[in-house]
């Protein structure tokens, strides 16, 4: 086994499709003309928004920015893909949308892409495991569903007090987030997370640990509902 193979047989077994497959399907999967490894360097584009989708990846090694254009020329951070396993493009991949996003490699970066044909009925050998595949992503997609009715009631929270409030008892006792995510997230700029969350600690309600972010007054957050 080669190292290259090797590496993306690890990002697949870790991920959300490839967790509990047998070692045998999973080498069917590597196996299939429609999945490949595939190498960016830094800056590359991965695809481009406005592309229509034709596969989906897994990241093998490196990192993924994925951000969005506006008409007015802003750039809107969506996220960053960097743990090995980790799958981006699912859902643009099974709807057949255009993508209104898009990826490029934030360093030099290996992918694993699961192509169209994959799915395909004319692949009767490979069948079996995409199917059970198939199943994983729909088991995604409903997460994915949750994930997005959970952030609408947090972003109906109005005020930001009323949103961090939100999240934050949805979190649980403490949250560990990057700033710059979870004002993505809540749909705010940046400076004014920090703002709020320091006003926010200052007045006791939480306590900020770098990362992490601690609640000390359950009862307090709660009067912001």
């Amino acid at each position: 086994m080669n190292a290259k193979y090797g590496a993306a047989r690890s990002a697949l077994m870790k991920s959300v499709i490839g967790q509990g497959l047998p070692e045998a399907a999973v080498d069917t999967l590597l196996g299939a003309p429609s999945v490949r490894v595939r190498e960016f360097r830094q800056g590359a584009v991965i695809f481009h928004q406005g592309d229509n989708p034709d596969e989906l990846f897994i990241l093998v090694s490196g990192r993924v920015h994925v951000r969005q254009d506006t008409l007015s020329g802003r750039e809107i951070y969506v996220a960053d893909i960097e743990e090995s396993g980790d799958m981006f493009g699912e859902v643009y991949f099974f709807l057949g949308k255009e993508y209104d996003m898009y990826a490029a490699a934030a360093e030099k970066t290996v992918l694993l892409s699961f192509g169209q044909k994959l799915f395909s009925a004319a692949q009767p050998n490979i069948a079996p495991v995409a199917a059970v595949v198939q199943r994983k992503l729909l088991r995604v997609f409903a997460e994915k569903a949750y994930l997005l009715n959970r952030r609408v009631r947090i972003l109906a929270g109005g005020s930001l007090r009323g949103k961090l409030a939100r999240f934050l008892l949805q979190t649980g006792d403490s949250a560990r987030m990057p700033r710059e995510e979870m004002a993505a997230w809540l749909a705010v700029t940046r400076p004014a997370l920090s703002r709020e969350l320091g006003a926010m600690q200052r007045e006791g309600l939480i306590s900020l640990n770098g990362r992490e972010i601690v609640i000390k007054d359950k009862a307090g957050l709660e009067e912001y509902l």
